[in-house]
């Protein structure tokens, strides 16, 4: 029952995700955090088998810091996303990671951008995208409320309505999520959106 989901405001993009750890009928943990801080201006919120979600994305995490430290320049968001997408398309002719990525980054020239990657390697630039069951309730609820020139209070209040309605909607919805924003200031934790505590 994973929810993962994002959107692109005004300077800034928030992603925002689950943190259930569960495997068929079970709930091992409520505080897997499925948000990963790629650098210092990147942030990639995947959603997926837990062994490919974490192995990818921390293949990923390592591949970027290797560019950076090799060429002394970070990748844009941009040249990030077709990465990993590209790593996703060789992996899926050999074998494939189930995992779905949505990469959000803030670069100097382009400002905030968000992309949408899957797990059979599509690549596509949104103002919004969401993953998982809690995608049907938070797209429909970002198409009538969300609006590009957001600020980072009303793109918050946006999250929370996502939030509330995966929890009112889904027969199995996840008690606990984590936000995260990245803008001119860095990628960082923003909050905790938590009604069950880890036993």
């Amino acid at each position: 029952m994973e929810c993962v989901f994002g959107l692109v405001g005004n300077g800034f993009a928030i992603v925002a995700a689950d943190t259930s750890a569960v495997h068929s009928i079970l709930l091992h943990k409520n505080k897997e955090d499925k948000i990963m801080v790629l650098d210092s201006h990147k942030l990639v919120a995947a959603s997926g088998e837990p062994g490919d979600r974490v192995q990818f994305t921390e293949y990923v995490q390592k591949n970027v810091s290797l560019y950076q430290f090799r060429n002394g320049l970070p990748l844009t968001t941009a040249a990030a996303a077709n990465f990993t997408r590209g790593e996703l398309a060789t992996a899926l002719r050999k074998n494939p990671y189930s995992v779905n990525i949505l990469m959000a980054g803030y670069d100097k020239e382009a400002g905030a951008s968000l992309y949408y990657i899957d797990y059979i390697a599509t690549l596509h630039k949104v103002d919004k995208g969401a993953f998982g069951y809690g995608s049907y309730f938070s797209l429909s609820t970002m198409d009538r409320h969300y609006r590009s020139d957001m600020s980072v209070e009303e793109a918050i209040e946006l999250v929370d309505k996502c939030i509330l309605e995966i929890r009112s909607r889904l027969v199995i919805a996840p008690p606990n999520f984590v936000i995260k924003i990245v803008d001119k200031d860095g990628a960082r934790e923003y909050d905790w959106r938590i009604t069950t505590a880890d036993a």
